[in-house]
């Protein structure tokens, strides 16, 4: 069987097509082509066949294409030539031979015939683009296709270049007549085809036709397009006006100035072969390595470079244009032109004055010529464009700490973005440089330095070479400068501005806009680690379309990363530089009302998340109220909510010790109480009592006697759901007397209810019952339906406990009603999960299964992690009673294995007991 992709998107059987279906089904058969036998993830796969715009039903229609095509294959048995789609986890692969598919059969052909002489290399090239019936992607039609098509035109047409330039050399160019004037007819603004078919007019002798199509192509140009031609064009048509012969030329020399390769470079095994992938995608390649400073780019670059030399026979040219130097001596891409032209043997009294005159002589000199032009610490797009070759033979290699986004969109640069060492690599390195013995003794010491580094190759050859300078001195005496946040930078420092962590630093900082300069410090601010688009825009109080601007230039610089969409990160030890920049750079009252300003948002953020999490529960007033206008996330729902604080929750921790470290008490209270039902949703236990740990010690320096009695509160509460006992029945009872003297009637209820909980934990079942009818009496007096329900759901499970089941039974359904009245689900879901407690010690298993599985269900709604394993363990204890052995076991063990997760060793182990005692 063989498939099409350079035309019909198909299969064929000998001369007779198979059956593919749709053009959609086409288009993921395309898909699953184009990319070799790799998993297309089944996202991917619905993003290229529908765009943005796919139906509800996205994927079991593209299970249904996958499927029709897997029959079209397997329905031609051994034709297949071992065709296969496979189903894999999170998408789909197409494993079939590469020379069954036309599209990589040419690249193939295309690779073999750039590599041999003229005659061979033209001939492969002819097969190659004879495999072209008609456009790629013929019947298949949405933004993918007509993206990935003009892709597919262009590496015909690169091809297609280089057929001619072989077909040249060989004196053919009579025959390159028809072809070519077909192509530039169908392609009438690619002005690269224009300048060969003018090129082949001139050998033909026909210099006025070549003429007049230049006339021809400017005017469309400037008619439809409103641009001039390029300089390549306009630099042929000079060369066809000029008259005068040349003679000649001596053999150029062949530049070699590549510096020596580094040594010691064994990691980035990775990026090296996608360099060499990039290298191979097609001709006239420009590639640009990006990074933070000290990222290894120069290092990457040269030992690429030297790898691969005999692909550049012709030479190798290299600059450094010291773009983001910490001396500032920027070389310009006229210097390094001239620097260029020289290497390529222009005599200094024969070099052009006029900058475009040496850009024209540089690419002359260099067209057809299969050379490496390296351009190290390059600052924009605008230090590379004149030094570009303008040669397809040529390959461009880029290193810079921008992004270069103005390269890549106008000459089609191919970007790989450096990222720090993975932790293996980074223990590589290290290992190899202060040499495995000396590691392996002190192996606990070297994780500790490797961490402080984070992956930064830069800091990882400091440390290795300070280590190897003193072989004789232990590991710890580095690992110990390097503790303290406020002197790592200076264990980093070896004296040289190329290779301090902090110089290189420095000169990114530098070369920023003195506002994306400001915004840098005072990111190096916030407290955790990653920070969102918003409460960005908070700390450096400004509007979100301007935070995102600001945001954008310093990723371009590579200070700052976004590692998930509208989310924020620094280095480790960028971070720490920015700490210093905001120190030195920036006033201390700068500093407070930036870190007021981002904890006010995280504040108001979590009210407003844990409002749509909880909309029953005991309000607070935030004080005091925020002015200073930042843009509060939209949480519409209860699943935006908890979205929300998965997202922000690590911030929202280092926002509450931030604040409780600088004193900030009543901030600090307020976060503690806004983060209370997330923690207790997503069982945060052991986090959820050391934010009120911090909270009731605010709570005490307010000397509120509600802030305190509250702090009580929740505090007792937190450490009872923790497993606790020490303690909190007595900083319940303190909470409740605190409120009885305030005259807090609502207060007072909720803490009985808490109480009648905490009691019930104790088996003090009389006690228990006593404060939940206490609460519910206050509830009911308070006319509160949703708290009401809360109490009468306790008193039910008291009776429960009670054995008092008839009447536990009339309160819990009473419960239910009200809760479903008022829509509240996580009180629904406790209120179903009492009652089948109750009817199960009625001997109504099977009835008792049926709420517990409503009760588990709406927990997955809303999200209640906490409780899910305390009813699973019950609907197994039902399922035992009925003697459903193997149903009571799979409960269990969902059980356990939920109970690990949240760290409940205690409840784990209790369960695994039941599951060794229980029959197979």
């Amino acid at each position: 069987m063989e498939f099409q992709v350079l035309g019909q998107v198909g299969a064929t059987v000998g001369h007779h097509q198979v059956e593919m279906g749709t053009p959609r089904q086409r288009c993921v058969l395309a898909v699953l082509l184009i990319e070799k036998g790799s998993v297309v993830p089944t996202e991917k796969l619905i993003e290229r066949v529908w765009a943005h715009s796919p139906p509800r039903e996205a994927r079991s229609t593209l299970y249904s294409y996958v499927t029709r095509i897997r029959a079209a294959i397997q329905s031609r048995g051994t034709e297949t030539d071992g065709a296969e789609l496979v189903r894999h986890a999170g998408g789909y692969a197409l494993h079939v031979a590469p020379e069954r598919v036309d599209l990589h059969r040419f690249r193939q052909l295309v690779k073999k015939g750039r590599a041999a002489d003229d005659e061979r290399g033209s001939t492969l090239l002819r097969r190659a683009l004879a495999l072209w019936q008609t456009d790629a992607l013929t019947g298949v039609s949405g933004m993918w296709a007509e993206r990935t098509r003009v892709q597919l035109d262009d590496e015909r047409i690169m091809a297609y270049l280089l057929y001619q330039d072989m077909q040249l050399n060989l004196g053919r160019h009579e025959e390159l007549l028809p072809g070519l004037r077909d192509l530039v007819a169908s392609h009438p603004f690619d002005e690269r085809l224009a300048a060969r078919l003018m090129t082949v007019l001139d050998r033909c002798g026909r210099q006025a036709e070549a003429l007049r199509l230049y006339e021809q192509v400017r005017s469309q140009l400037a008619e439809q397009l409103g641009v001039d031609p390029s300089p390549e064009l306009r630099e042929r048509h000079l060369e066809l006006l000029s008259s005068a012969s040349t003679p000649a030329a001596l053999t150029p020399p062949v530049p070699r100035e590549l510096p020596l390769p580094p040594t010691g470079f064994e990691a980035r095994a990775r990026e090296l072969a996608e360099l060499s992938r990039m290298n191979e995608q097609g001709e006239d390649v420009i590639l640009a390595l990006v990074g933070t400073g000290g990222i290894g780019k120069t290092y990457l670059a040269l030992y690429w470079a030297h790898q691969h030399l005999d692909r550049f026979p012709d030479g190798q040219l290299y600059a450094n244009l010291r773009g983001f130097s910490p001396t500032g001596e920027h070389l310009s891409s006229s210097t390094v032109l001239r620097n260029f032209l020289e290497s390529l043997g222009v005599e200094p009294s024969a070099m052009p004055s006029d900058g475009d005159a040496q850009s024209a002589l540089y690419r002359s000199l260099v067209a057809g010529r299969r050379m490496l032009v390296v351009l190290d610490d390059v600052r924009d797009a605008a230090d590379v464009i004149p030094l570009l070759p303008g040669s397809p033979a040529c390959t461009v290699l880029v290193t810079s700490r921008n992004k270069l986004t103005g390269l890549a969109v106008t000459h089609g640069a191919r970007t790989l973005t450096l990222d720090v060492f993975t932790p293996d690599e980074a223990h590589g390195m290290l290992t190899r440089r202060i040499g495995t013995m000396r590691a392996a003794a002190e192996a606990e010491t070297l994780m500790a330095l490797l961490e402080h580094c984070g992956g930064l190759p830069l800091a990882i050859g400091i440390l290795a070479s300070r280590a190897t300078a003193h072989p004789e001195f232990p590991l710890a005496f580095l690992a110990e400068e390097l503790e303290g946040e406020s002197s790592r930078l200076d264990a980093l420092d070896v004296g040289d501005s190329s290779t301090d962590v902090r110089a290189v630093f420095a000169s990114s900082y530098r070369a920023l806009p003195s506002g994306a300069a400001r915004s840098f410090g005072l990111l190096g601010l916030a407290p955790s680690s990653s920070i969102s688009l918003s409460a960005a825009a908070a700390l450096l109080a400004l509007p979100i379309p301007r935070a995102r601007t600001v945001l954008r230039t310093l990723e371009a610089a590579h200070l700052v990363q976004q590692h998930v969409p509208l989310r924020y990160r620094m280095h480790d030890l960028v971070r720490l530089y920015a700490m210093e920049v905001a120190e030195c750079h920036l006033p201390a009252d700068t500093h407070e009302a930036a870190m007021r300003r981002l904890i006010s948002f995280y504040l108001r953020s979590a009210h407003t998340a844990d409002r749509m999490l909880y909309p029953n529960r005991l309000d607070i007033e935030l004080t005091p109220p925020s002015n200073d206008g930042a843009s509060l996330p939209p949480i519409a729902n209860t699943a935006e909510a908890l979205a929300w604080f998965d997202a922000e929750y690590s911030c929202l921790l280092a926002a509450h010790r931030f604040s409780a470290a600088r004193g900030w008490d009543t901030a600090t209270s307020q976060l503690a109480w806004t983060l209370d039902t997330y923690c207790w949703r997503r069982c945060h236990q052991a986090d959820r009592v050391e934010i009120w740990k911090t909270g009731f010690e605010a709570a005490e320096r307010l000397a509120d006697p509600v802030h305190r009695a509250m702090a009580r509160w929740r505090l007792g509460f937190a450490r009872g759901h923790a497993g606790e006992r020490d303690g909190v029945i007595d900083l319940l009872n303190e909470a409740l007397a605190l409120f009885t003297e305030a005259g807090d009637a609502v207060s007072q209820a909720q803490v009985h209810q808490s109480l009648g909980w905490a009691l019930s934990q104790r088996d003090e079942h009389e006690l228990s019952l006593h404060h939940a009818e206490r609460a519910l009496f206050m509830y009911q007096a308070l006319g509160n339906s949703v708290w009401e329900a809360n109490a009468l759901n306790s008193v039910a499970w008291c009776l429960a406990q009670l054995h008092q089941h008839d009447k536990a039974l009339l309160h819990g359904e009473r419960a239910l009603e009200l809760f479903r009245k008022s829509d509240d689900r996580d009180g629904e879901a406790a209120t179903l999960d009492s009652i089948g407690y109750i009817v199960h010690h009625m001997g109504r298993y099977r009835e008792a299964i049926g709420y517990y599985r409503s009760a588990v269900r709406l927990r997955n709604v809303i999200g209640n992690a906490a409780q899910e394993p305390d009813t699973l363990v019950r609907i197994g204890d039902s399922h035992a009673a009925l003697g459903e052995s193997a149903q009571a076991r799979a409960a269990w063990e969902r059980a356990a294995l939920l109970y690990r997760g949240q760290h409940r060793v205690r409840q784990a182990e209790k369960v695994q007991a039941m599951l060794d005692a229980s029959p197979r």
